[in-house]
């Protein structure tokens, strides 16, 4: 097994996300990059923890491999929005690959420096690649957040729509 963490937007949303893809074991919704020792939720919102909202994936690379792993991650948030997704704003929103080891680290940049490509996006890439420090799982109640409230409004509204979009665009991958 391997490791990824990413950190997207809401960590509801790339949890939902993707626990749905083949090869992926386990998908823990957490906190990293940030200088706040044992952030909490309530801390991170305020916005002064410098952690960002992320996932930490257990994956098999002999099912999934790290690149289609990026390339979903590319595909299922904004890339170019500083600081926000959607309605969620706040440098705990920032767009952050946290690499494990030097192939992932090249394989981020990688891709990031493909997508910045002036035709690959309207706007430039704000994508950060950092090493992977210390990652604090979230509070229990976000762990599998949407798939115990797939009737509340966020996850109708925001998480349902990036999921339809995964399965038009990614079927393949799905579990």
């Amino acid at each position: 097994m391997a490791i990824a963490v990413f950190g997207g937007g809401c960590f509801w949303c790339t949890e939902a996300v993707f626990a749905s893809l083949k090869g992926v074991k386990s998908v823990m919704p957490g906190y990293t990059g940030g200088f706040t020792k044992d952030p909490t939720y309530e801390r991170v919102s305020a916005g002064n923890t410098g952690h960002i909202e992320s996932i930490k994936i257990e994956f098999d690379p002999a099912v999934i491999s790290y690149d289609d792993l990026l390339t979903v991650f590319f595909n299922t948030h904004d890339p170019t929005s500083l600081d926000r997704q959607g309605t969620d704003v706040g440098p705990q929103y920032h767009s952050a690959i946290f690499y494990s080891d030097d192939d992932q680290k090249r394989a981020a940049e990688s891709m990031v420096k493909e997508l910045s490509d002036p035709h690959a996006y309207d706007l430039p890439v704000v994508t950060d690649v950092r090493p992977l420090r210390e990652f604090y799982p979230a509070e229990d109640y976000h762990r599998g957040y949407y798939r115990h409230n797939p009737s509340e409004p966020y996850c109708q509204l925001v998480i349902a729509p990036k999921l339809e979009r995964l399965q038009k665009r990614f079927n393949e991958l799905l579990k």
